[in-house]
């Protein structure tokens, strides 16, 4: 460790700074921008290198370590196509909130705007998907660039921050001083709710005869979900989350509705449209969320608590705004909320009447396999307390509804940009932040496709990853949609002819691999795979093919007329 006062190159510099944010792992890959830094970081004992396959996949795996810890995650790539290849997984982080550090080499700054080799405007690129971005112009100013890269990427609203380091600062040195504050001008988050706006929502709630809180990953985020069950069960609230939002309210719990909107139950879309007050915490009305926003919770008072001041009115007007972190509105709101208590026993009456109007149940059959066996028994032997990544299509929706999320941190997934190949890498990531729960992956043969590369990653490192691969040989949701509303013309979404053999694949890699096709050998790959920690394992599942997921709110539906079967039954096979 270097002290304050000493002369450093700037890639000495970079590692120092690293260390005093106690970075663990870096996700990256090598190239001519940054032959200094990976020179320097040969003889770098105190953080670990991974070596990805591909730089979107450092991306990836930088969000799954992040949302997996709470810690930001940190990615080092070369200039050009190397910066580029992170945009995809920049703006998948921007999206979902998730804290990350992206370190680009660029070349000398006397070539930039020459169109010199391997040179990209990655500044320019990323400034519309990154909460700020810096090109490092003198060497002076590495170490407090990095320091405020930093701050940015965990504060307020959490989110990605990408720093650009031409090869020239990386060889220049300077006396490193370490800025043990930051002070950004017109970057100051509120944290701390205002108390007029608590007690109104305080008020709000305890005359409320059907109340229901709407939450999301803000919540989690705020390590704020032991506020959450204290404030719903003291209360007798119903509790429905996001998608981002699963586990951060236990999924077993009797006031736990799951999940809402397009994928969500019909109970808990049911108990959003009629319910007299909605309490939004760490929530962005996501359009997903509400279906046509002109008959979103029309009857109900809506409170809207998030950290991000813009999101409030963004998508749907509320009556009560309280910006802050949420941890801070829900313990204020605990302490404002009089003894007095409405009785709700008619609301959740009314509320486990829908639920039993429309369960969320499948059939077994025994010469056939169904995904929502499949997740419904890994849930049933993790008991709901695996990190459970997944990829982006059907498989993301029935893991919504059939795995039990009974602690926060337990769901990691591609929500606003809905990245295919985000799964697996993501899973690395993950693996590497937590080591005393399993990591399951749940990933489609499409999506799964889009970054096998990074298997490799997977078993050099030894990472126990359990890749549960729904296969069904289709683009499965996007057949969905051309069986319900593109006059079942499935154009370019059938890979039967043209998918590999999984299993080879993955044995190919070096990673342990077998196939189910039917409930009882899937039953049994499951507990093999669950029992097996020497390194990555791939389980195929060979899926019914045509099955889709319901229930479902049609684009621009309202989220109280779902679509709860498929209309021509016999496309089932």
């Amino acid at each position: 460790m270097h002290n304050n006062g000493e002369k450093l190159i700037g890639s000495e510099i970079f590692f120092e700074c690293l260390r005093r944010e106690n970075v663990e792992y870096i996700f990256g890959y090598p190239g001519g921008a940054l032959l200094k830094v990976y020179e320097t970081l040969h003889d770098v004992e105190d953080i670990e290198h991974i070596l990805v396959r591909h730089e979107q996949g450092a991306t990836h795996m930088a969000e799954g370590y992040a949302r997996a810890t709470g810690r930001p995650g940190v990615v080092l790539v070369t200039s050009g196509p190397g910066a580029t290849n992170t945009v995809t997984g920049i703006t998948n982080a921007y999206m979902d909130s998730t804290p990350l550090v992206v370190f680009t080499g660029q070349v000398p700054s006397t070539l930039i705007g020459n169109d010199a080799f391997q040179e990209a405007d990655i500044v320019g690129i990323t400034r519309p998907i990154t909460k700020h971005n810096f090109l490092v112009k003198d060497v002076k100013e590495l170490a407090s660039t990095i320091r405020k890269a930093f701050y940015l990427a965990t504060n307020g609203r959490p989110g990605p921050v990408l720093v650009d380091m031409p090869k020239d600062v990386l060889n220049a040195d300077c006396i490193f001083e370490w800025p043990e504050s930051v002070d950004i001008r017109g970057f100051k988050p509120t944290i701390k709710c205002h108390a007029n706006q608590v007690q109104k929502a305080a008020k709000m709630i305890a005359k409320a005869r059907r109340p229901l809180l709407y939450v999301g990953g803000g919540v989690i985020t705020a390590e704020a979900s032991e506020e959450l069950r204290k404030l719903a069960i003291d209360q007798q609230i119903p509790v429905t989350m996001t998608l981002q939002g699963l586990g951060a309210f236990p999924g077993d719990h009797p006031l736990s509705m799951g999940m809402l909107g397009m994928h969500g139950t019909y109970w808990a879309n049911q108990a959003v449209s009629n319910c007299d007050l909605l309490i939004a915490v760490g929530a962005r009305f996501d359009d997903r969320v509400t279906g046509k926003v002109d008959t979103f919770a029309t009857q109900a008072y809506k409170i809207h608590n998030d950290i991000d001041p813009t999101n409030v009115d963004k998508n749907i007007k509320v009556d009560l705004p309280v910006v802050g972190d949420s941890k801070d509105f829900l313990a204020s709101l605990i302490e404002a909320m009089p003894k007095a208590k409405e009785d709700r026993g008619a609301w959740l009456s009314e509320i486990e009447a829908w639920r039993k109007q429309c369960p969320l149940d499948y059939t077994v059959e025994p010469d056939s396999l169904k995904t929502e066996f499949v997740i419904d028994e890994v849930s049933k032997q993790t008991r709901g307390h695996a990190v459970v990544v997944t990829d982006v299509g059907q498989h993301q929706m029935w893991t919504s509804q059939y795995y039990k999320f009974t602690e926060p941190r337990s769901i990691i997934t591609s929500g606003g940009l809905g990245t295919m190949g985000f799964g697996l890498p993501s899973a690395i990531g993950a693996a590497f932040g937590v080591t005393d729960r399993p990591v399951v992956l749940f990933t489609g043969d499409g999506g799964l496709m889009m970054n096998i590369q990074e298997l490799v990653t997977a078993v050099f490192n030894k990472l126990p990853v359990k890749i549960f691969l729904i296969n069904n040989s289709y683009l499965g949701m996007v057949r969905q949609w051309q069986e319900l509303f593109h006059q079942e013309k499935y154009s370019f979404t059938d890979l039967a002819s043209s998918n590999p053999d999984f299993v080879k694949v993955a044995e190919a890699f070096g990673c342990k691999a077998m196939s189910a096709s039917n409930p009882e050998s899937a039953r049994n790959a499951i507990s093999e795979a669950l029992a097996y920690n020497d390194g990555p394992v791939l389980v195929d599942f060979r899926v019914i093919r045509k099955d889709m997921v319901f229930p479902m709110v049609p684009a621009g539906g309202s989220i109280s007329d779902m679509l709860l079967a498929r209309l021509n039954p016999k496309t089932m096979v």
